[in-house]
């Protein structure tokens, strides 16, 4: 049975939440203080993390950002703040999923099958598969799910090493936005595309040396993006 952490603090919507979930068959927890959820979800295994925004004590960005420094499974960030920029402040700090509220509970069971569905399908591949990717200096372990830039180890969120996974397999080839979304947050996903350029932004300032002029991920306006080889 998969086991979630709801880190919310009304009461009242966490219980909701945790009801429809039960209903489908995961094991629900719940904290309602943002240090307590923090605390519990490092020391605990959790498939999923529910997540929201304006929490007591420590808000759910700082928490997000310290989940992705120790731990690697879906977070679900959830606020009644609906601005552009908290979402993207939030993706670009390692969740994987923003949801605003008011939402149906269905939306967020869907959303919860999803994003555990992808992350099985993920951790299943067969090690024979795992083969290391390197191109100019960049070295894409399939098998530790770690990159590294000239021997120096860069600490990437789930999704930003499946995106940067993706375009070193297939070296030159241009992708969309809409071909990676789909490629990496599947076709059930429920989200926003621009989650892509935000993902892609935060993978250039971790992997360039100068992101406004990469060396890797290169920007082919209105087509889309792709690792560039000293060749092409």
């Amino acid at each position: 049975m998969k086991k979630i952490l709801i880190i919310e603090d009304d009461v009242s919507i966490a219980k909701l939440e945790k009801d429809y979930l039960e209903i489908h068959g995961y094991d629900v927890e719940i904290e309602t203080s943002g240090q307590k959820g923090l605390d519990r979800a490092l020391k605990e295994e959790f498939d999923l993390i529910i997540l929201d925004l304006m929490l007591p004590e420590i808000d759910g960005f700082k928490i997000c950002k310290s989940f992705r420094t120790n731990i690697d499974i879906p977070i679900l960030m959830v606020s009644a703040k609906g601005e552009g920029v908290d979402k993207i402040r939030g993706l670009g700090l390692g969740a994987d999923d923003y949801i605003t509220k008011p939402f149906s509970p269905s939306e967020l069971v869907a959303r919860v099958k999803a994003h555990l569905g992808r992350y099985e399908r993920l951790t299943s591949k067969s090690v024979s598969n795992n083969k290391n990717i390197e191109i100019n200096g960049l070295v894409i372990d399939n098998y530790s799910k770690r990159a590294y830039v000239n021997d120096k180890e860069v600490n990437l969120s789930s999704k930003e090493f499946d995106i940067l996974e993706l375009l070193g397999k297939n070296p030159n080839r241009v992708f969309s936005k809409e071909e990676i979304f789909e490629r990496i947050w599947g076709l059930d996903s429920f989200g926003d595309i621009s989650t892509v350029t935000v993902h892609i932004r935060k993978i250039r300032e971790k992997i360039e040396l100068d992101p406004s002029n990469p060396q890797y991920i290169e920007t082919l306006w209105g087509l889309g993006y792709r690792i560039k080889t000293k060749n092409n």
